[in-house]
C-alpha cells in the first residue's frame, strides 16, 4: 500500500483531524486515493475523468483550510462543472465540452478543503437509476460486479464502497443520491429544498425537484458536508432557514422519542415491495422500536400512479428542454450518435404533450403533496424501504416489450399525439417504476431524505431504509442517524471489491 495504510480507519472527518493534527500529510492521503483507484477503478468503472494534476497542484503548498482539509474526493459528471475539466453529464454530445467556471457546490466543497482527484460516472443526463452510460460503459457494484451501483450518482457511491474516497458529490432529482446509497451500503442524503445553492447558471433544475449533497461512509460526514455547502446563492427563488445548531453537532444529540410512521407500500407506484426489502423493514423497525421510538403502520393516502404519471411527465419535459440547452451551448444539433435511444426518445415523447397538460401535471403534484403534508404532521418521519428490490442485475433498466418498441420508434421519428392515445405515461411507469417506486416523493413535496444501510440480505447485498420528515428538519433526520449508526455500526463493513484489499490491477 502507498501513502496511508490506515485510510480505511477513518472517515472524511477523521483524516481532516489527522492532517490538521501532523499525524498524515495531505499528499500522502492523496496518494493513497490516486493508488486505490488505479487498483480498483478497472474492475468497477466508476471514475470517468481522473484529475490527479489537479489534485497534486491544490495540495502543492500544504492543505487547503477546512473541515475536510487535504481529504481526497470526487465530484460526480453532471451539471457540478469544475473549471478546465471536461464535463460529458454522461453523453458523448459533450464528448468536447470543457467549462470555464466552477459550480457554486464546487466552490463550497472546495472551499471545506476536500481535494477532487476524479470525476465520477453517471448515466446520460441523469436520467436513469442506473449506471451504464453509452460514453464510458457500465459503472459495477462492488458488493456484486453483475449488479447495478444505481444512479445517477451510481459512480460516486461505487467508488465510496470500493474504498477509493470516504466522501463523492452527487445529485438527487428522483432519489440519484438516496438509489446509490442503498445499493452500495452507504449514507445518502437528499436535503430540503433551497437548502444547498444550484448556481451560478441554474436556479433551480427538475422543477425544484433536484438538490445536491454526497454520498458517503458516516453520518457525520454527511452532515459536514451539509453545513460546509448549505445557503443561498445569487439569483437564487428561495432558500431554507439557517439550521439552529451545525448539522454535525446534531449528529450526537438524542433524537428523543420520535413517532415514526412505517409505510409497506410504495409510494409513486402500485408496485409491490419484494420480501427482502419487507424484511429488512421490520428488522428496521424492530431496531427503532427497541431505541424507544413509536412506530406506526401507515400509508399516506396519495394518488400513487398520478404521482408517477406526472412526475414521468416532468421527466419528458426537461430531458427534451436539457437536449435543446445543450444544442444552445454546444452550437451544433445533436447527431444520431450522440444521444443514447432513451434520451433521445424522452426528450421527442415529450412533444406529444403541451402546456396545459404540463400544468395539469403540476397541479396533480401538488394536490397530493398537500396530502403527504396533512399525513406528517402526525409523524416526526416516514419510514420505507429505499427501494423496491435489492439491488438488480445491470441492463435490467433497458426497455422491454411495448417500451422497448416505442423507444425504438420515437428515438428515430416522432410519433405525434399516440403517446397520449395509449396511455404512455402510465404505461411508463407500470414497466419502468419496479425497482425506483418511493423515492422521487421527497423530491416532488421538497422534504429532506436519507437512506441508511441497517440491512444486508443473505446473499451479502446491501438494502437502505429510507427515513424523510418535514420540510427543513434535516436535524430530526440526522439526530436519529447518529443513533442508529451507534446502535447498528456500518462502518466496518467492505464489499468483496475494495481497493484496500485488491491486488494492483496489474495483476489482476
Amino acid at each position: 500500500m502507498s501513502g496511508f495504510a490506515e485510510y480505511d480507519a477513518y472517515d472524511g472527518r477523521g483524516l481532516a483531524a489527522l492532517v490538521a493534527a501532523g499525524e498524515v500529510s495531505a499528499r500522502e492521503l492523496v496518494e493513497e486515493a490516486i493508488a486505490r483507484c488505479e487498483r480498483i477503478n478497472p474492475r468497477i468503472n466508476a471514475v470517468v475523468e481522473p484529475m490527479y494534476d489537479h489534485a497534486r497542484a491544490r495540495i502543492a503548498d500544504g492543505p487547503p483550510a477546512g473541515p475536510f482539509g487535504g481529504v481526497p474526493f470526487l465530484v460526480k459528471d453532471l451539471g457540478s462543472a469544475v473549471a478546465g475539466v471536461p464535463l460529458r453529464n454522461g453523453s458523448r454530445l459533450f464528448r468536447d465540452y470543457v467549462p470555464d467556471y466552477d459550480h457554486n457546490m464546487v466552490t463550497r466543497m472546495h472551499d471545506a478543503g476536500l481535494v477532487t482527484i476524479g470525476k465520477s460516472s453517471t448515466p446520460e443526463f441523469g436520467l436513469l437509476g442506473t449506471t451504464e452510460p453509452a460514453a464510458s460503459g457500465p459503472t459495477r457494484n462492488p458488493w456484486d460486479l453483475a449488479r447495478t451501483p444505481g444512479g445517477s450518482s451510481g459512480g460516486s457511491a461505487a467508488a465510496v464502497a470500493a474504498g477509493i474516497v470516504p466522501l463523492a458529490s452527487g445529485g438527487d432529482g428522483g432519489g440519484s443520491l438516496r438509489i446509490p446509497a442503498a445499493c452500495n451500503g452507504l449514507v445518502g442524503l437528499k436535503p430540503s429544498r433551497g437548502r444547498n445553492p444550484s448556481g451560478p447558471l441554474l436556479g433551480e433544475s427538475w422543477y425544484g425537484q433536484v438538490q445536491l449533497g454526497v454520498i458517503s461512509r458516516s453520518v457525520r460526514d454527511t452532515a459536514a458536508a451539509l453545513d460546509a455547502t448549505a445557503g443561498g446563492d445569487e439569483g437564487m427563488l428561495y432558500g431554507a432557514p439557517p439550521p439552529a445548531l451545525r448539522f454535525e453537532d446534531e449528529v450526537t444529540r438524542a433524537p428523543g422519542r420520535l413517532r415514526i410512521a412505517v409505510c409497506r407500500q410504495s409510494l409513486c407506484c402500485e408496485t409491490p415491495i419484494s420480501p427482502p426489502c419487507l424484511a429488512a423493514l421490520d428488522d428496521c423497525a424492530e431496531l427503532l422500536a427497541g431505541l424507544g421510538h413509536e412506530l406506526v403502520e401507515a400509508a399516506p393516502d396519495l394518488d400513487r400512479m398520478g404521482l408517477g404519471s406526472a412526475y414521468m411527465m416532468r421527466v419528458l419535459a426537461c430531458t427534451a428542454a436539457e437536449v435543446a440547452d445543450a444544442e444552445r451551448l454546444l452550437g451544433r444539433r445533436a447527431g444520431p450518435d450522440d444521444l443514447e435511444p432513451v434520451t433521445r426518445a424522452f426528450a421527442r415523447l415529450a412533444r406529444a404533450f403541451d402546456a396545459v397538460d404540463m400544468t395539469a401535471a403540476n397541479r396533480a403534484i401538488e394536490r397530493e403533496v398537500r396530502k403527504l403534508g396533512r399525513f406528517m404532521r402526525d409523524y416526526d418521519v416516514l419510514l420505507t424501504p429505499t427501494l423496491a428490490q435489492p439491488p438488480v442485475p445491470l441492463g435490467a433498466f433497458r426497455p422491454h416489450g411495448r417500451d422497448a418498441l416505442l423507444v425504438a420508434l420515437a428515438s428515430r421519428v416522432s410519433l405525434g399525439r399516440l403517446p397520449r392515445w395509449i396511455n404512455l405515461l402510465e404505461s411508463l411507469v407500470e414497466n419502468n417504476f419496479v425497482f425506483v417506486t418511493s423515492t422521487m416523493l421527497a423530491n416532488m413535496s421538497g422534504e429532506p431524505s436519507i437512506s441508511l444501510p441497517l440491512h444486508w440480505t443473505d446473499d451479502g447485498l446491501p438494502v437502505g431504509m429510507m427515513f424523510t420528515a418535514r420540510i427543513y428538519e434535516e436535524a430530526t433526520l440526522l439526530r436519529l442517524a447518529g443513533q442508529l449508526e451507534q446502535a447498528r455500526p456500518w462502518h466496518d463493513r467492505r464489499p468483496p471489491h475494495h481497493a484496500g484489499t485488491a491486488p494492483s490491477a496489474a495483476t489482476t
